[in-house]
């Protein structure tokens, strides 16, 4: 089945199988490696990624679905060779230990700081209950998003 979809600002018409889950196209049609696959049933958050402004997780979206669709990941946040401000944030409050949750994460914060007027620990602890860190604690992850907010 033939798809055309938008990624990081790149077009791409690509033929894929009718089961083919996006984190698949992304990672192994397109060999953009950093979205992570973590869990496959949806309960990790690594895979998630921006479809159309709104974070997703790609282990649940068919390729076909992103048909027409733009797609945001992580290697797609910095522009110029200058860090987005979620980038940054991580960064500067130490919001990652081994990395492996961290390109979902900046996903979601990306979608937070875009979207949330009057974004506040609550609600960034609130939606953070869909993406795993086994490293972190959380607490530096929070701060590094509210970090992001005030510099967007």
């Amino acid at each position: 089945m033939e798809i055309s979809l938008t990624v990081n600002g790149e077009h791409y018409k690509v033929d894929v199988p009718p089961n083919t889950l996006l984190v698949y196209l992304l990672r192994e049609v397109l060999n953009l490696t950093g979205t992570h696959i973590g869990c496959d049933t949806s309960s990790c958050g690594a895979c998630t990624v921006i479809m159309n402004g709104k974070a997703v997780k790609s282990c649940t979206v068919f390729a076909f679905q992103a048909d027409g669709a733009e797609i945001l990941t992580v290697e797609g946040l910095a522009k110029n060779g200058e860090y987005h401000p979620v980038q940054e944030g991580f960064i500067e409050k130490h919001g990652l230990q081994c990395g492996f949750c961290t390109p979902g994460m900046l996903a979601l914060a990306y979608e937070l700081v875009n979207t949330e007027d009057n974004l506040d620990e609550e609600k960034v602890r609130k939606a953070l209950k869909g993406n795993l860190c086994r490293c972190t604690g959380y607490q530096k992850i929070v701060e590094a998003i509210l970090y992001a907010k005030e510099r967007t």
